[in-house]
């Protein structure tokens, strides 16, 4: 053997850097999860009580300032069921109450979705080997409440016959919401047809012209089954009102709400950004063990060092606090500058701009401004966004001027508003209709805007 002894060069992060890159990505409401838990590992980093209620009445002052408290509707949207492009996206719509100032946003109070169906179990007269069963199908549910394991597979583990499992899983997809526990989107609707009592033709296009009614061939359905336009038309709008994953309904999948990071005003003309963290609790060196190090000849060395250990990863991790608070409104502050149009124009003339762009203007790493931006939403004077939103590409128009790509899909999405429904136009259409307004796009590119906005393609554009 050999000895030798070679040279090699690392670049590696600093703890302070560790925590600061962990908390900077961090939304709000995992900040204070993040802190909770500090707290409990640390006994040297401290609630610092007077600066959290001052920060707190500051808050509320500017609050009733800004004229914010106007309550906002909450509601749900989600494309049509039957669409092959989008019927994979339903998710509840989240809304922000600006007037609240719990430290908690209010909801209803609910029990978990996987609890209430196991109540439910509970109280439907089961024998113990059925409520076994159940506790099996429900615990294999996905997050929309479809039953992810072939009742076989469920059989075969428990050791009991097929049948059996079937004979339970039809009680379980009775349970409230009806569908949970359906195998796939057709049996799902069915159900809640049958559920509902609806007319026998309704039921019959879901159970065998599923297919022709997902591709919109309604002539075929109206032939085959003989109705008339007008109860093709009422299937149509019964079936459009089923919901197609019943496990997002009160369940513990859902999320109601999306509480905004920062906010923007807009104050004697000018944009002023602050955090919307009121909740989060500020934070202090624990004075007690201060000077319990101060004094440390009393202290074991283990001890000491334990504490030493446990302050300056206290002192870290309030600094990063700190320069994540610094960080977010440096980026935010530059968006609005690069973005002033924007913000002035009420949601209009959104212009191309890169991480790279703002990285450099506030002269931090791209990396850096990635994960203040990531997941991370502002409530400005004109809406609620994303900060991911204000980062799009651009486009030259005929006329030589830059738009962004958000303005290039509102355009393509206004076209495809005001279109025949009865003869919807096709990708190569809208390109061309798209370069008579001065955009030169492609129709790969339709076809990928058009999917990115979640829009059918004009086959499953086309009405009765």
């Amino acid at each position: 053997m050999k000895l030798t002894q070679k040279q090699i060069q690392t670049q590696k992060l600093l703890p302070k850097q560790i925590i600061f890159a962990k908390l900077v990505q961090l939304p709000t409401y995992r900040l204070e999860e993040a802190i909770e838990n500090e707290l409990e590992e640390n006994p040297v980093l401290e609630i610092d009580y007077d600066a959290t209620k001052s920060k707190q009445d500051e808050s509320k002052v500017k609050k009733d300032d800004d004229g914010i408290g106007k309550d906002e509707e909450q509601f749900f949207n989600w494309e049509d069921i039957y669409s092959s492009e989008g019927s994979n996206d339903f998710k509840p719509v989240s809304t922000y109450d600006a007037s609240a100032t719990e430290k908690h946003i209010i909801q209803a109070e609910k029990k978990y979705f996987i609890d209430d169906l196991l109540d439910q179990i509970y109280r439907a007269g089961l024998d113990d080997d059925e409520i076994q069963i159940a506790e099996e199908l429900i615990g294999d549910l996905d997050e929309s409440g479809y039953l992810s394991t072939p009742p076989e597979n469920i059989a075969y583990k428990l050791d009991i016959p097929v049948k059996t499992i079937k004979k339970v899983l039809s009680i379980v997809q009775k349970l409230d919401p009806i569908g949970i526990g359906s195998r796939n989107l057709q049996e799902c609707l069915l159900l809640q047809i049958t559920e509902r009592g609806e007319k026998p033709f309704v039921a019959e296009i879901i159970k065998n012209y599923f297919d022709e009614f997902a591709n919109h061939d309604y002539e075929k359905i109206m032939k085959s089954l003989r109705i008339s336009k007008e109860e093709m038309k009422y299937a149509k709008d019964t079936i459009g009102k089923l919901n197609p994953k019943p496990g997002y309904i009160d369940s513990e999948f859902s999320n109601h709400y999306i509480l905004p990071d920062l906010i923007v005003t807009k104050v004697n003309g000018e944009f002023v950004t602050r955090h919307n963290d009121s909740h989060i609790p500020e934070l202090h060196l624990s004075k007690k063990y201060q000077e319990m190090l101060v004094n440390r000849d009393k202290l074991d060395k283990n001890t000491a060092e334990y504490l030493k250990s446990k302050l300056n990863s206290a002192s870290w991790f309030i600094e990063s606090i700190l320069q994540r608070r610094n960080t977010m409104l440096k980026v935010m502050n530059a968006i609005i500058e690069e973005q002033k149009d924007f913000f002035m124009g009420q949601g209009e003339n959104l212009k191309p701009m890169k991480l790279s762009d703002i990285a450099e203007k506030i002269e931090m790493d791209i990396s850096t401004v990635s994960r203040v931006t990531n997941g991370k939403y502002v409530q400005t004077p004109i809406g609620l966004y994303e900060l991911k939103y204000f980062f799009t590409e651009g486009l030259q128009k005929k006329d030589g001027n830059f738009v962004s790509r958000n303005k290039i899909m509102e355009k393509l999405k206004e076209i495809i508003s005001n279109e025949n429904k009865k003869s919807p136009l096709k990708d190569e259409d809208l390109a061309i209709i798209m370069g008579d307004n001065g955009y030169n796009v492609a129709r790969r590119t339709i076809s990928k805007y058009r999917k990115i906005m979640n829009i059918q393609n004009a086959k499953l554009r086309r009405e009765i």
